[in-house]
């Protein structure tokens, strides 16, 4: 059977491991909607100069 030591370290390991997650998660998020944002800047600075 498991020690209390042994049940402490596999709680711990699936605290970081989901901590882990939800920050790659997140970070994704956030990466793709600030690429997003500056890229939709970049092409309507390029659409006024034309019109310009």
């Amino acid at each position: 059977m498991f020690e209390f030591q042994q049940y402490l370290g596999f709680i711990l390991f699936l605290t970081i491991l989901t901590i882990g997650f939800w920050l790659m998660f997140f970070l994704v998020g956030f990466v793709s909607y600030w690429v997003g944002g500056a890229s939709w800047e970049l092409y309507k600075e390029k659409r006024d100069k034309k019109r310009q």
